[in-house]
């Protein structure tokens, strides 16, 4: 009787597990259908922007626009880490956490560090300095969040104190599967910028244009990364929970297997123990 009820009571357990899995499956497939969604939108005007920028760059240069310009000297670099806001995705994120080990294993230059993402401050904050922590960018961003992210990159390119700044992020490929990459952010680069040569008007001028096209396509882009990465964190949490749910439902199949096998057992010993009190009463009486 003891064995059944802790078999129950692991079965109740292990169907709590099954409910909260499948729920988090779906809030992540809600969640991954809205980024989706924001990113179609987003999509059509941040090719539309660079598309413009090339354009009016073609044949003339950058027009002294310091973010267009690549400097002879990189000395500093500023890594973008995008990690999720939480786990239970996998290795979403402490993949990411690997690339980053190996890139500042190779790197020869100074290098800061800015996190986007609320997951893993005890890890990454632990071992090496975190310049800034954006730890409010929603599990579905918004243009606000990435303008902030934006803005406060561009000042520390600007400001001197990084000459580069890359992306660590995690590129989407299918539902099952993100791959660890690097995006040159700053200094925009170069072949997103050819076009054929054409004679424009510019009002006011050319360099007040060049300069709004260029932290347009930088905002943007900035913005598409971070739906990027929500993306993949979203999906690597559905096919987690996915995998959690089927391993729970396998589980609770054993479990009822092994109750229903207990169950057997104890009705076969209660029979024989009647049969054998009957078999004692009659042999008594003969």
């Amino acid at each position: 009787m003891a064995n059944t009820r802790a078999l129950k009571a692991r079965i109740a357990s292990a169907e709590g597990i099954r409910q909260i899995t499948k729920s988090m499956k779906m809030v992540s497939a809600s969640k991954l259908r809205r980024v989706q969604a924001a990113r179609e939108r987003l999509d059509p005007m941040a090719r539309e922007s660079r598309r413009l920028l090339a354009k009016v760059l073609a044949g003339a240069g950058p027009a002294g626009e310091p973010l267009l310009e690549d400097r002879p000297e990189k000395k500093k670099v500023c890594y973008v880490l995008l990690v999720g806001n939480r786990g239970l995705c996998g290795v979403y994120n402490t993949a990411l956490v690997k690339f980053l080990e190996e890139r500042l294993k190779q790197e020869q230059r100074a290098h800061s560090l800015v996190v986007c993402g609320s997951w893993g401050q005890d890890v990454l904050e632990g071992e090496r300095e975190v310049l800034r922590r954006f730890d409010r960018i929603g599990d579905v961003p918004e243009a606000g969040e990435a303008g902030e992210l934006s803005a406060y990159l561009t000042q520390l390119y600007l400001s001197g104190e990084a000459d580069e700044i890359v992306f660590l992020y995690q590129r989407f490929d299918s539902f099952l599967k993100q791959t660890p990459c690097a995006f040159t952010l700053l200094p925009l680069q170069a072949e997103e910028c050819a076009g054929t040569r054409a004679d424009y008007l510019f009002e006011p001028d050319r360099a007040s244009l060049v300069g709004a096209l260029a932290r347009l396509a930088l905002d943007s882009t900035v913005f598409s990364l971070l739906l990027e990465a929500r993306n993949g964190e979203h999906a690597a949490r559905m096919a987690s929970m996915t995998s959690a749910a089927d391993n729970t439902e396998e589980l609770i199949a054993k479990l009822t297997l092994a109750l229903n096998h207990a169950r057997q057992a104890a009705i076969t010993t209660e029979i024989s123990e009647i049969a054998g009190g009957a078999e004692a009463l009659n042999g008594g009486r003969t």
